[in-house]
């Protein structure tokens, strides 16, 4: 083999430019494809990251009325009959579910019958969430200045908040929030810290329906509070919702669903259910429409393989043709079928494999340009690279089968007779 493999380089070095116009469809295919399945991998990553965010892994599980949800189609006020407040061993209970990290219940409005003021600024439309020390925790949020709330903001029942970064600039500018007072629905709330997401990600926005697709609800800003004085802010109770952190991306949907059923044993209400955002539903959904897209560019990037095997057969079958009288002397020698259909075999295959090769480095070149231009991002995939090259090999043997036996079966006597 390795004698095959040594006479297989002494013969392509021996034609060189013959050689690289037969490996040029190889290469320019395998590039192709390298291109279009780094970029596929990409935008899944990216469609993943935009959903999901990045590393947060939080399933929030929701009340549903019929379709919707239950904190944008509230027409009474109080808690409905049938759903029962989420303990603190009901969240025990969530966080003994398999995958779980941690779990955590909140309230959640979004402010458009009352706005926040701060002196003459006001701001209306900004989230509002009802919440413990637990919940920070559980959905990744972090303080940047001041402080988080402590067990006598709950015990005292103290009119506190922490507001994000966006709420911040919207209402003080450039003042510094933390002991500010802004007003909400009559009650004075001092502003004791301010939080962050501690994995920012901004979703990639490139059209009408990306936006529509990621938009955050919360993107006017967000103001927390205590769970405690949630009625005297709304003037009465309601439902909680709950958020759950999965240990990974892909454990979130049955995180999710499972968190929902428990929760749903004890709600008797037939027409409110809880219900978990299945975000990764929607990510394979998308992906799945991405990959059905561009797996039609790979069939046609294919085509150039396609060419670039018959390529190779043509020049190995020029190839017996011109060593006719070489294949001959061997077998007059005494030289085997077997050893004369491997040695072309060798050199078919050793071609295509060096195509190969260039190939995936031509295609990661070319996957890295376009995400230059186009700034689609791309995941250039190892074992995919490593299966591209074994791929060529194969074409290479397969194209390369049937000159390799024409030249295994030529007459030794009609060889050396060839001119």
């Amino acid at each position: 083999m390795i004698e095959n493999i040594r006479l297989s380089f002494q013969g392509i070095w021996s034609h060189k430019l013959r050689s690289v116009l037969t490996m040029l469809g190889i290469i320019i295919g395998i590039a192709a494809i390298i291109a279009i399945v780094s970029t596929i991998q990409g935008t899944n990553e990216q469609i993943k990251e935009n959903l999901i965010g990045a590393g947060n892994n939080v399933v929030k599980v929701q009340l549903y009325r019929s379709d919707y949800d239950y904190v944008y189609s509230i027409d009474n006020e109080g808690i409905p009959s049938g759903i029962p407040q989420v303990t603190e061993d009901v969240l025990e209970a969530v966080r003994d579910l398999p995958d779980v990290e941690a779990a955590a219940a909140y309230n959640y409005r979004i402010s458009y019958n009352y706005s926040f003021y701060y002196g003459n600024t006001e701001l209306n439309g900004c989230s509002v969430y009802g919440v413990d020390n637990s919940y920070f925790s559980t959905c990744g949020f972090v303080v940047k200045r001041g402080r988080g709330f402590v067990p006598n903001d709950f015990n005292t029942f103290r009119p506190v908040a922490l507001v994000d970064s966006d709420t911040a600039k919207t209402l003080f500018e450039s003042e510094e929030p933390i002991g500010k007072t802004v007003e909400f629905a009559g009650v004075a709330l001092v502003v004791v810290g301010v939080v962050e997401e501690d994995s920012q990600f901004d979703p990639v926005i490139n059209s009408v329906d990306d936006y529509y697709t990621y938009m955050q609800t919360d993107s006017s800003g967000r103001v927390f509070v205590p769970s405690c004085i949630w009625p005297s802010l709304f003037a009465y109770d309601e439902p909680q919702e709950v958020a759950v952190r999965a240990s990974s991306p892909d454990a979130m949907s049955p995180v999710g669903r499972d968190a929902a059923e428990l929760l749903n044993t004890l709600v008797t209400n037939e027409n409110i259910r809880y219900r978990s955002e299945d975000t990764m539903q929607t990510v394979r959904e998308l992906q799945e429409l991405s990959n059905t897209t561009n797996q039609q560019l790979i069939w046609i990037a294919s085509i150039s393989l396609l060419v670039g095997g018959i390529g190779v057969m043509n020049i190995m079958l020029v190839s017996v043709t011109e060593r006719t009288r070489e294949i001959g002397l061997k077998k007059a020698l005494g030289a085997r079928k077997s050893r004369i259909l491997w040695q072309f075999l060798t050199e078919a295959a050793v071609l295509t494999c060096m195509g190969g090769v260039l190939g995936v480095a031509a295609g990661i070149g070319l996957a890295e340009l376009i995400s230059r231009i186009t700034l689609a991002p791309v995941s250039i995939s190892p074992p995919f690279i490593l299966l591209a090259v074994l791929f060529s090999m194969a074409i290479g043997i397969l194209f390369g089968l049937l000159p390799s036996i024409q030249a295994a079966n030529l007459n030794p006597i009609d060889a050396l007779r060839h001119e």
